[in-house]
């Protein structure tokens, strides 16, 4: 592991407008490039000094150098600007990436230490550790979302990001969703009572309600996500197995700049209507291969609920396989 050093910059000319355009307001510009490559940046009017890993500090004072060209020129700094140049660099992943190797994956939140269980769960939080887009698939029982919201509630204590958007499609599974009493927000509640179960014990009862009343937890259906760019957010789309290929699109394109989006799902348990394709199924053969997604697979053997769970999967497993058969057959 590289020990720390240090570079020295000097901006020239000093100019208060054109320094103020490159730190941000607050100075959230520097604040933001050192959470994404875990340096330290000193500022005195329009000297600075960069301490941490000297690839990553080298790349920050030529970074540097050439925003306050473009400062110089009236060109306004924003945030995304900085992002896209942290991401092309490449080196926020690196890093990322050699620390969760290096390290035992375990979530500490106020209220509990999660320890993944065996190898899949293990690489299902070091894909989220690693990756901005990530998939988890598999049966009832596995973890995919309990870990989800785990990795969400431990962003969100360590300001990784702003928030926590919690969301499902509602589609009814064998009952009808007009017939629950209330307005929209009452009838989608039990259908993403799951979510609400592993906020309450990670955060507490009462946190998680001051956090939603406040926006920071926001947990909403799929329809709510047309037309919003979710910057700064920790997202899980659960359930995903019910969401139309229309929609899958839909939610994928909403992933803005310094976001986290996890999408969980069990191919096995689509309630959409005959003939109406999943989503998920339709994404995951659309983006196999492309880079920077992670895909999770979870079988049986990864249930962590009652034994007799584990028994439950396999015998549906082999039943379908066997109908599919003879359905070929006929």
């Amino acid at each position: 592991m590289s020990t720390a050093q240090s570079i020295k910059v000097t901006l020239e000319p000093e100019n208060a407008e054109f320094l103020a355009n490159l730190g941000g307001p607050f100075n959230e510009h520097y604040k933001l490039i050192e959470k994404r490559l875990g340096i330290e940046i000193r500022s005195h009017g329009n000297h600075f000094q960069l301490l941490g890993d000297i690839e990553n500090i080298t790349f920050v004072s030529e970074m540097l150098e050439a925003l306050y060209k473009d400062a110089k020129t009236d060109k306004r700094i924003s945030p995304e600007q900085i992002h896209l140049l942290i991401q092309e660099s490449g080196l926020e992943q690196k890093n990322s990436h050699q620390q969760i190797q290096d390290t035992d994956i375990s979530i500490r939140t106020k209220k509990a230490l999660i320890r993944p269980r065996g190898e899949n769960q293990q690489g299902y939080v070091r894909s989220i550790l690693q990756h901005d887009i990530n998939f988890g698939i598999g049966p009832a029982g596995t973890g995919k979302t309990y870990l989800a919201v785990a990795c969400a509630v431990d962003a969100l204590e360590r300001e990784e990001v702003d928030r926590i958007l919690l969301v499902r499609p509602a589609v009814e599974a064998g009952e009808k969703l007009g017939f629950l009493p209330g307005d929209l927000s009452q009838k989608v509640d039990p259908y993403l009572r799951p979510l609400y179960d592993a906020l309450y014990e990670m955060l507490g009862f009462e946190r998680v309600g001051k956090l939603i009343e406040r926006n920071v937890i926001e947990v909403a259906p799929l329809a709510y996500m047309r037309g919003r760019t979710l910057n700064n957010s920790f997202v899980i789309l659960d359930e995903s197995q019910n969401t139309t290929r229309e929609q899958m699109k839909m939610f994928l394109t909403r992933i803005g700049f310094g976001s986290t989006a996890v999408i969980t799902g069990d191919i096995t348990q689509v309630d959409l209507p005959k003939g109406t394709r999943s989503g998920l199924i339709h994404a995951m053969q659309v983006l196999d291969g492309v880079k920077d997604i992670g895909f999770t697979q979870f079988t049986a053997k990864d249930v962590v609920r009652h034994p007799l769970v584990q028994h439950i999967v396999r015998a549906y497993d082999r039943f379908e396989k066997q109908e599919n058969k003879q359905d070929k057959k006929a």
